[in-house]
């Protein structure tokens, strides 16, 4: 029963909600614009804001379902892990879409907020800050995920999740390197630049 909670992770995480919004509502593939990502920032850019507003819902929705879903099962929790990363995995390289995605943000976001609604609650809340002042998306998403292994810790959580949340946002930063080394570097010099996405 793991091994199928963590291929429904997958095929929950493949769903190319943004991919489906541009095609539905102008016609593109959004793989095709800017970062060339997969999810609510790149939509938000070159579709809108209400659409990226759904995307970034239903991205959320893919992690926190596949989590819940792995519970449901009963399954131990390695299982349940597992089906939350390959949720990340099907997101980055989903199945339906020549494995062409996005980074995994949102998705991160609905697995942490199921595992551990407080932490994540937290690291949202410190992420706004950032993004308030400086409008840099891949800089504030940076900032509010790195604390976040910290802050489950601090609140509690186990060590199997601090040192999960540890593997997820390494993951996240290797998919998104460049992106987040010329946002630190953006960061730095002051600049309100929205850069691309995480």
């Amino acid at each position: 029963m793991g091994f199928v909670a963590v291929v429904i992770g997958y095929l929950l995480g493949s769903f190319p909600s943004a991919y489906i919004v541009a095609r539905l509502r102008k016609g593109i593939d959004i793989r095709d614009f800017e970062s060339g990502n997969v999810g609510a920032g790149n939509v938000h850019r070159n579709v809108g804001l209400k659409e990226a507003f759904i995307v970034g819902i239903a991205d959320i929705a893919k992690g926190a379902g596949a989590i819940l879903i792995a519970q449901a099962m009963d399954v131990s929790q390695p299982w349940v892990l597992g089906a939350g990363f390959s949720t990340l995995l099907g997101h980055n390289f989903p199945v339906y879409i020549g494995f062409r995605g996005g980074k995994g943000s949102a998705a991160l976001v609905g697995i942490f907020l199921v595992l551990t609604p407080i932490a994540m609650l937290i690291s949202v809340g410190i992420l706004l800050i950032p993004l308030l002042i400086t409008r840099n998306n891949a800089f504030s998403l940076f900032i509010g995920f790195v604390f976040l292994p910290l802050i489950i810790w601090l609140s509690g959580g186990s060590l199997a999740l601090v040192f999960y949340s540890l593997g997820v946002l390494i993951f996240l930063i290797a998919r998104s390197f460049s992106t987040v080394k010329n946002a630190l570097r953006e960061a730095t010099k002051g600049k309100a630049t929205r850069f691309k996405d995480v």
